[in-house]
């Protein structure tokens, strides 16, 4: 049981790292900051934002944790449980109220007038302000749960911050070394987004919140 149970902790760190890298807004986020005056250098400082706040709440979580989770059916590890059914609920929600707003047009973010402007300092803080907090905190409770006593374990971690950033590292080695064929297949992957961005999210939270909410009550009755 404990071995499936530490299968099942990587296996969902592996899908939430993937929906963290894969969240729409912050995609055409990263694309239009690469687009902007001196957007290499503004990228790279985007992408250390991004980590080092990843990296902070990793850390955070391990130190609250020292690395050992609270043993299966107490009161601590049932309530990381209800706290992840939660987020489940709250996907879900989200979800749900995109649906309902599919279609109607929305204002441009704020932060899209500036980016021309940014710095590679304000990058540095852009790349952490932009993080999908729910996902990242659905990715913190499940660390919790995680039992960090081998190197494999912690190489599950290094992991999760990798599949995390990799769309941010590939978009950002490819327009340093192809600049203008990026800023062609870029704009086009941007302008693809545009157009799906209600359907992936939509998807997106509602698969992932479902499973959330499906595996953690499992846990919780089994």
């Amino acid at each position: 049981m404990g071995l499936q149970y530490h299968h099942r902790v990587v296996l969902d760190l592996v899908i939430i790292g993937l929906a963290i890298t894969l969240e729409p807004l912050t995609l055409v986020a990263f694309i239009l900051l690469l687009a902007a005056k001196g957007g290499t250098w503004k990228g790279l400082a985007f992408i250390l934002g991004w980590t080092a706040c990843l990296v902070a709440v990793i850390a955070a979580v391990v130190l609250a944790t020292g690395g050992n989770p609270p043993r299966q059916h107490t009161a601590p590890s049932t309530a990381v449980l209800v706290v992840k059914a939660l987020l489940g609920i709250l996907l879900i929600w989200i979800g749900i109220r995109r649906r309902h707003r599919r279609g109607r047009p929305r204002k441009p973010p704020t932060w899209m007038g500036w980016l021309d402007r940014m710095s590679p300092w304000a990058a540095v803080g852009f790349g952490a302000f932009m993080q999908p907090w729910s996902l990242v905190a659905i990715g913190a409770a499940t660390i919790v749960q995680a039992k960090l006593s081998t190197v494999g374990d912690w190489l599950a971690l290094v992991m999760f911050c990798l599949l995390a950033t990799s769309s941010f590292l590939v978009m950002e080695l490819y327009a340093a070394l192809s600049p203008e064929a990026a800023q062609a297949r870029l704009g086009r992957i941007r302008t693809w987004i545009d157009t799906h961005t209600d359907q992936a999210i939509i998807i997106g939270s509602l698969a992932l919140g479902g499973l959330l909410l499906a595996d953690s009550l499992y846990l919780i009755v089994t």
